[in-house]
């Protein structure tokens, strides 16, 4: 582009700011679950025990996590993995 065209062009503008918008929605939908200490996924375990959420399989050395059907050696995996299936099931139901 040439002359005032170059300064008039406001498409490079409008698709930044496009993806931007897009980044903070997909930062908005995204749950934190790197964050998860070793004390943290105790406590969030033991809470899911006591809801009959997760069954320790003692034999196993495994934890279940009862509505997913998946078993997890590390409570910190299991933590994780809860944190991430809430949040895909609360935005699934969102959209529905």
């Amino acid at each position: 582009m040439t002359g005032s065209d170059m300064f008039d062009d406001t498409s490079a503008d409008y698709e930044q700011f496009e993806a931007e918008l897009v980044a903070h929605d997909q930062d908005a939908v995204r749950v934190a679950t790197a964050d998860i200490d070793g004390n943290a996924a105790r406590h969030l375990v033991s809470n899911l025990v006591d809801r009959d959420v997760v069954t320790p399989v003692p034999d196993g050395r495994v934890l279940v996590h009862e509505p997913s059907g998946e078993a997890f050696d590390s409570i910190t995996q299991l933590a994780v993995f809860h944190n991430g299936w809430t949040a895909a099931r609360n935005a699934s139901e969102e959209t529905a």
